[in-house]
């Protein structure tokens, strides 16, 4: 079961990683400033939701040292952290752009 647990937490970790990278890509291409905000906000929550995974993955394969478990919480929090704003600015960007065309 820890077994499963940990690739299943491997290919999210691949999964977020290119779908950051696409996003990434992506918003650098776009002329049009709203797209390029949202495709960045998303690009953010995927950042974050990477963060989060690679400490899941961190619990589970290395033991319980202080150092590690520091590691892991910063990880943790910054990926909540990252996911939230992500959010934030995703809904401001889907906010600013309904009004613009009719």
């Amino acid at each position: 079961m820890i077994m499963l647990i940990k690739y299943l937490l491997f290919i999210l970790l691949v999964i977020f990683m290119i779908g950051a990278a696409v996003y990434s890509l992506t918003s650098r291409r776009t002329p049009d400033p709203l797209e390029k905000g949202r495709r960045r906000s998303i690009m953010n929550v995927l950042l974050g939701a990477m963060l989060v995974t690679l400490s899941l993955m961190s619990m589970f394969l290395f033991r319980g040292s202080t150092p590690s478990v520091i590691v892991e919480a910063l990880f943790l929090v910054i990926g909540a952290f990252n996911i939230f704003s992500g959010l934030r600015s995703y809904g401001y960007y889907s906010r600013s752009g309904s009004g613009r065309k009719a």
